[in-house]
């Protein structure tokens, strides 16, 4: 098969490419079309080609029958179109050589004495393939059965285009050889109606890119139903799914036609255009190919669904070419989430927090049942994470229809407890009418530092990681012997982004309960799920006028005494970012640099290219050497799919691994600063 050869590829593209971090650039477009004019169309699809080279996208993508037209007719089987239509081709090839994006066309192909709605694949001078359409309607308003042959009515093999021998590839990928994961497969319109789309047996071949050129038209609701077809064959393909259908140009004698353009990635809407445009533009979705074959991976049923189709995926070709991705500095043009635990769109995120919400009280509820215990006991500080476990507990109490003086809140201070903080408990247990009680452990914590002969118990001012977890272990004393006292259990606040990090004393404090609602809740999600249930009314309004205030205080462990609080994210970073990092890193095993490109491009605006770095550098030290941390913790329900840390769940580790190759990798890739 032809192969399509670019110049010496040197060996390390610049960190600012998204080429060098898995992604892959693709264009789509919906040309205005002239019918049965191939030369006119053939030159807006260079149009549309160069501006694709000059955006370095590595595939334009056009609709169906883009060379001739598709709602043509009978004019299909006239000599002089197929004639002009293959002339058109080999305009495109030549003009090809000096483009970088493979193009891919849609054209009638006259081959083995029928016709066939086809992709052209070209690329640098070559036809890579040609891929004939496999499902042809014959309903309704299309009746591409008068005019058309199906690819399953005839062989794969060699066929002649323009005095050339070129693949007729029923069953074919395209793989690029010099980017690793890279490989696409092509499908047309109709193919991705049918019970068993081609692009599905494209994706267990290897395609982690499935195009499709139709021509569509439109009706009402019919975008809908494209745009969940997509979504649904790149969540079951694990693949992302690019569609661009005809537009302005086709013929309207009893149709319309919209020219939507839409690509998906494993389920997220990565790019969309115009439909309707009177001036179609090039759409970019810049592909994490990386992250599709990461997942694939990861997924058994990936793996399972190749092995049941083995024999199958034997016969499937793989056409290679060389892609010759450009080398400098390429911004991605997607979006990427500043906070990936919780949704921008404000529909999803309401929905979100509904549901982890109810994960936890369903979790919580469940365990109090099973337990046969009416009785739980919260430490209550006024900062986020309490507050959060506190009215999932109210919720739960009230779901199980027993009394919230059951729950048995706690505000314990210690010597660098805030007024303001204690004001924050004490309004938040009054406002939901619970047992609310109050303890200082001053006076035991200065009995053991006295006992410890540290340097404070005399007045000095030594605030060391002791005189912290003298506190911290009092008060998770103190809790779990009420417990006992009252017949019930310590409900636990520590959260996902803390043991992440370590930030929490083995055995107490923030790590140790019976039963942790908030282990599988990120610090990002806990702050929009504590501002939903208050703008949602579920408590009175004094409850969620307090929850306000807590949602503004400086996160603080309160520890430590001094003029101004004692800042956590000044030690261990800002937790949006922390929390970037954590799903990245966690989710989909991405190398450190690939992170740091990520955070860059979501927020590069924000925070300096340093920064970024120092920060990642402190997450991958700490997340590595705080596994013991994790590898003892209470059950706690998950709420985020792949971001429990739990040792019974998603996350794995040995206590005592390593991190010298993950911050060798980042020293590797990524420059110690950007020019």
């Amino acid at each position: 098969m032809a192969r399509a050869k670019s110049g010496n590829t040197p060996s390390k593209r610049d960190f600012r490419s998204l080429y060098a971090h898995g992604f892959v650039r693709v264009a789509a477009c919906a040309p205005v079309v002239t019918p049965a004019d191939p030369a006119t169309n053939a030159e807006r699809i260079l149009a549309f080609a160069r501006e694709a080279d000059a955006a370095k996208a590595a595939i334009l993508l056009t609709p169906e029958l883009s060379l001739t037209g598709y709602a043509i007719d009978d004019l299909l089987h006239q000599d002089v179109l197929l004639n002009t239509a293959e002339a058109a081709i080999a305009r495109l090839k030549a003009e090809s050589e000096k483009l970088f994006p493979v193009l891919i066309v849609g054209a009638p192909i006259r081959a083995r004495g029928a016709l066939f709605n086809c992709a052209v694949v070209i690329h640098r001078g070559h036809i890579l393939g040609v891929v004939p359409k496999s499902f042809l309607p014959n309903y309704r308003e299309f009746y591409e059965k008068r005019h058309f042959a199906s690819a399953a009515d005839t062989e794969e093999g060699l066929i002649t285009l323009n005095g050339k021998d070129v693949g007729f590839l029923r069953d074919a990928i395209f793989v690029a050889t010099d980017h690793p994961d890279f490989a696409f497969h092509v499908e047309i319109c109709e193919d991705m109606w049918a019970p068993t789309p081609p692009s599905t047996m494209g994706a267990l071949a290897g395609a982690a890119i499935l195009l499709n050129m139709s021509a569509s038209n439109i009706t009402i609701g019919k975008a809908e139903d494209r745009a969940i077809l997509c979504d649904a064959q790149s969540r079951r393909c694990t693949a992302a799914y690019v569609f661009a259908a005809s537009g302005r140009g086709e013929s309207t004698t009893d149709l319309a036609w919209d020219g939507q353009i839409v690509a998906y990635e494993m389920g997220e809407k990565i790019a969309e255009g115009e439909r309707f445009a009177r001036e179609p533009k090039l759409v970019i979705a810049d592909i994490d190919v990386g992250r599709i074959a990461q997942e694939r991976r990861r997924l058994s049923n990936f793996r399972d669904a190749q092995a049941r189709k083995k024999d199958e995926l034997i016969k499937w070709a793989h056409i290679t070419f060389e892609l010759g991705a450009p080398q400098t500095a390429l911004r991605l043009q997607r979006r990427i989430d500043r906070f990936p635990f919780v949704p921008d769109d404000a529909g999803k995120r309401d929905r979100d927090c509904f549901e982890a919400y109810n994960i936890q009280v369903a979790g919580l509820a469940q365990r109090i049942e099973a337990t046969n215990t009416k009785r739980v006991v919260i430490g209550i500080s006024g900062g986020l994470d309490s507050t959060q476990a506190l009215i999932v507990a109210a919720r739960a109490f009230d779901l199980l229809e027993l009394p919230r003086k059951n729950i048995i809140g706690v505000t314990m201070p210690g010597f660098a407890t805030s007024a303001a903080s204690k004001a924050n408990a004490w309004a938040l247990m009054r406002s939901l009418v619970i047992d609310a009680r109050e303890v200082s452990i001053e006076p035991l914590a200065q009995r053991m530092l006295e006992d410890l002969d540290h340097p404070a118990a005399r007045g000095e001012p030594v605030y060391d990681i002791a005189y912290e977890n003298v506190q911290a272990g009092l008060r998770t004393d103190y809790l779990f012997r009420l417990a006992n006292k009252e017949g019930g259990f310590v409900v636990g606040t520590g959260d996902l982004s803390e043991l992440a990090l370590g930030w929490c004393t083995y055995g107490v404090g923030d790590h140790m309960s019976h039963y942790n609602v908030n282990g599988g809740a990120p610090k990002t999600l806990i702050q929009h799920l504590i501002r939903w249930v208050a703008d949602a009314r579920l408590f009175d309004a004094e409850a969620s006028k307090t929850m306000l205030r807590v949602l503004d205080a400086e996160i603080s462990p309160e520890l430590i005494p001094g003029a101004a609080p004692q800042s956590t994210e000044a030690s261990v970073g800002p937790y949006e970012l922390q929390d970037f990092n954590l799903y990245w890193i966690t989710r989909y095993g991405f190398a450190p640099s690939k992170v740091l490109f990520l955070a860059l491009s979501a927020w590069g605006d924000e925070y300096s290219y340093d920064e970024l770095r120092k920060w990642l550098i402190v997450f991958l030290k700490r997340f590595f050497a705080n596994q013991y941390k994790r590898s003892a913790v209470p059950n706690g329900p998950k709420l985020v799919s792949g971001g429990a840390l739990s040792p019974r769940g998603d996350w794995r580790m040995p206590s005592d691994a390593n991190g010298a190759a993950w911050l060798a990798e980042l020293d590797a890739n990524a420059p110690q600063a950007l020019d």
